[in-house]
């Protein structure tokens, strides 16, 4: 049997390959950090490494696990697959001694992965090829997933470990899950396929039954989720503002949230009827299996090195941002208005981009537009003010999913920042 050591820091995404590998006849091992990186290579002599190269900064960092590989001559031959949220041409240049066969630069896809594993394991895995895109986001404690084009079994299973990461890193108390099914016609063949994405969502999110809904205009959802007894309470609705209204009456019942509805279902919860999802899915592992707050030494391991640029007229959220960011050895970027941003990408790269909607010269759609006429495709957290649900939904409408409401709070800021830069798929 041939064995498999995966090192990462995020337990989830270690419990996702672990299943995922064990299903297909591999032996596999975790490590955590680099020192339990090591010990796991001097004593398991593994036939694979899959590992995180953006390990937790300390006296020793990635390149000791590979370092102590190389020169132990049981070891040196293993093949290394290294995976990196931002990794530049020097780097992957010095990965090349260590017998490093793959570079993923997240988030990865997961089609290509295992077609790596099963070049370099010589074992077949099967791959569910059913076109399909995943998208979750958080906004005010609501989970929203989108789903388009079909349901692909392996991405159902990376929407489990999704929608755990996400419940986690907002600890959110009482779920709410919209689930949103467009471009897509089921018929009963896809009866396994529904029960599996009802089993999941509502397994992962712990979500009362009634605090669920499915937006879709396909006829045969609505008939087999009343068809089935055990999804007797889940809504199955047609109007995205229909669903908000019923998960609404359930949060004035509940007080503990302590929102007013007009907030809720005006600039901060309208999203996405008619949004384009992009090509790539957007799945996020890192979070601990027991809620916690963000701390620093997380915060600083996610945005090291990390390029983001915040484009706003308001000096006071480009220093919000700025002060926010550089503490975790984030680089930071400020554009007063949208020209200057164009500008600066003739000859420079974003990884996150906070972007104000109202600004003079070149806006913030005008931006949009022009990011989506060049193809530029940068991660873009929109900032609005709470009044102006109009240009919140139009922004939704051109693609972006992410936003966060002035005024702005550093911790919210951080939050909505490591749900997007938290990517392994």
């Amino acid at each position: 049997m041939k064995h498999v050591l995966v090192i990462d820091e995020s337990p989830l995404f270690r419990e996702y390959l672990r299943i995922k590998l064990s299903d297909n006849g591999l032996e596999v091992s975790t490590a955590i950090n680099v020192l339990d990186g090591i010990s796991k290579v001097r004593t398991l002599t593994p036939d694979l490494i899959i590992m995180d190269f953006n390990l937790s900064k300390g006296r020793q960092d990635a390149f000791e696990i590979l370092k102590e590989k190389k020169n132990n001559p049981n070891t040196t031959k293993i093949p290394v697959i290294i995976m990196s949220q931002r990794i530049d041409q020097k780097r992957i240049i010095e990965l090349v001694p260590y017998n490093v066969k793959k570079v993923f630069t997240k988030p990865i896809k997961i089609d290509a992965l295992f077609a790596t594993l099963a070049e370099l394991l010589e074992v077949q895995f099967e791959v569910d090829e059913t076109p399909g895109i995943v998208e979750v986001h958080v906004n005010d404690d609501i989970v929203f997933i989108e789903i388009a084009q079909g349901l692909n079994r392996d991405k159902l299973d990376l929407l489990r470990f999704k929608i755990i990461e996400l419940i986690e890193l907002y600890q959110i108390r009482v779920p709410k899950v919209i689930v949103m099914l467009s471009d897509i016609t089921l018929t009963f063949a896809d009866g396994p396929n529904i029960q599996k994405l009802l089993d999941t969502v509502i397994q992962a999110s712990r979500a009362r039954h009634k605090n669920i809904r499915i937006l879709t205009r396909d006829s045969f959802v609505k008939k087999f989720v009343q068809s089935q007894k055990e999804y007797a309470d889940i809504e199955v609705v047609t109007n995205l503002q229909y669903a908000l209204d019923g998960l609404l009456s359930e949060l004035d019942r509940n007080m503990e949230f302590g929102e007013k509805k007009a907030e809720i279902i005006g600039d901060k919860v309208l999203s996405a009827e008619h949004s384009q999802m992009p090509e790539a899915m957007q799945l996020r592992f890192d979070a601990e299996t027991k809620a916690k707050p963000l701390d620093m030494e997380e915060i600083q391991n996610i945005a090291a090195n990390i390029r983001i640029a915040a484009v706003d007229d308001d000096f006071v959220i480009q220093e919000l941002i700025r002060t926010t960011f550089e503490k975790a050895g984030a680089q930071v970027s400020v554009f007063s208005d949208g020209s200057e941003y164009l500008a600066a990408l003739e000859n420079e790269t974003f990884d996150l981009v906070f972007l104000d909607l109202m600004m003079p010269n070149i806006d913030g759609f005008e931006v949009l537009q022009t990011l989506r006429y060049k193809d530029i495709r940068q991660p873009v957290i929109v900032l609005s003010a709470v009044t102006q649900r109009d240009t919140v939904i139009k922004a939704f409408q051109m693609g972006v999913k992410s936003y966060l409401v002035k005024p702005l709070k550093p911790d919210d800021i951080l939050k909505k920042s490591m749900e997007i830069l938290r990517t392994n798929f």
